[in-house]
């Protein structure tokens, strides 16, 4: 891989970095375990968020990691009278959107396997409520087998170790993509980003590192295990992956950060977030999966869709229209 690959530009850095600022400081709220033995939640006190889904013979769990507030200082290509109208149309007053953070859990019938780790304390009070919703699904961290990553920013991967740097997942195998690796660990890139940013690339490398016993690396799209494989889709990082679950002629993607901000990039693909690696090639992997999910009635699910976070996609004219999924799930 070239030096240029592995380069951050200056004006990704800086809007990542102030919006690593603007997220850590979002409102606190408090999660709650569903247990029967627990009080009843007050208001703004959210159960843990599990629910369970059947493709083919294979059970994916949703689980909430929390949520972030985000504002369009951090909206790359952001135009205010778009903004403005996508807002009214969703009926939402002021500024800030609310996005949630979701990890999934699969069992492939000889495998628990947990697509991305949640965030624990790296972005503020809201994040972090991962291992409530395992414990709502019934599901202890040792239980785990494996891990797959979509991409190593804090919301994915450092929910994977603890406050100490040790494993959270004992018995888990970590997968990761070998180019996203390749880029946490490069000590040029993290010399040339701005001290704000510096801790993602330390976390990652921290996360990273408590796995070494038991780590995979893998690049491009590739079979991982029986009816799992990855799917390259790279811009938001430069190894960014989803997971392809194959199970008795049903599909579903979990497609990581595709999206972000459900009501602007479903009408405006183009627009980015300050996070991207590479805004550029995450619009044109973002426009390239909307066209083949609409095409294809492709199941997917995504990391920062409103929770549980799964459907589809349709073509509405010139833009995309997301369609949650609309069958029960299983208890």
């Amino acid at each position: 891989m070239t030096q240029s690959n592995l380069s951050l530009s200056r004006r990704s850095l800086l809007g990542a970095a102030a919006g690593a600022g603007a997220l850590a400081t979002a409102g606190g709220v408090t999660f709650v375990p569903g247990t029967a033995s627990a009080a009843a939640p007050k208001a703004g006190e959210p159960m843990a968020g599990a629910l369970r889904y059947k493709v083919g013979d294979m059970e994916v769990t949703a689980l909430l990691d929390g949520y972030l507030d985000v504002t369009p200082e951090v909206v790359v290509g952001y135009e205010a009278d778009e903004g403005a109208r996508l807002r009214e149309a969703a009926l939402i007053e002021g500024e800030a959107l609310r996005i949630p953070v979701n990890a999934y859990l699969v069992n492939t019938g000889e495998r628990l396997v947990l697509v991305d780790a949640g965030t624990s304390d790296a972005l503020g009070p809201t994040m972090g409520r991962l291992p409530s919703a395992l414990e709502a699904a019934g599901v202890s961290a040792d239980q785990i087998d494996a891990i797959m990553i979509t991409h190593m920013h804090p919301d994915h991967l450092f929910g994977a170790v603890d406050a100490d740097g040790n494993r959270v997942f004992a018995n888990a195998e970590l997968i990761l993509p070998e180019v996203d690796n390749a880029f946490w660990f490069d000590d040029a890139a993290m010399n040339g980003a701005p001290e704000q940013f510096k801790a993602f690339f330390l976390g990652a490398r921290r996360a990273a590192d408590a796995y070494k016993g038991n780590q995979t690396l893998f690049s491009g799209d590739k079979e991982l295990m029986p009816g799992v494989r990855s799917m390259a889709l790279p811009g938001h990082t430069p190894g960014h992956t989803g997971y392809v679950f194959d199970s008795n002629g049903e599909t579903l993607v979990v497609a990581g950060d595709i999206i972000h901000m459900t009501v602007y990039q479903f009408d405006r693909p183009d627009w980015g977030i300050g996070f991207d690696i590479d805004s550029a090639q995450a619009a044109q992997t973002r426009q390239k999966f909307f066209d083949q999910a609409a095409s294809d009635k492709l199941f997917f699910a995504g990391a920062h869709i409103p929770f549980p976070g799964m459907g589809r996609v349709v073509k509405a004219g010139d833009a995309y229209r997301f369609v949650p999924a609309n069958w029960p799930y299983t208890y």
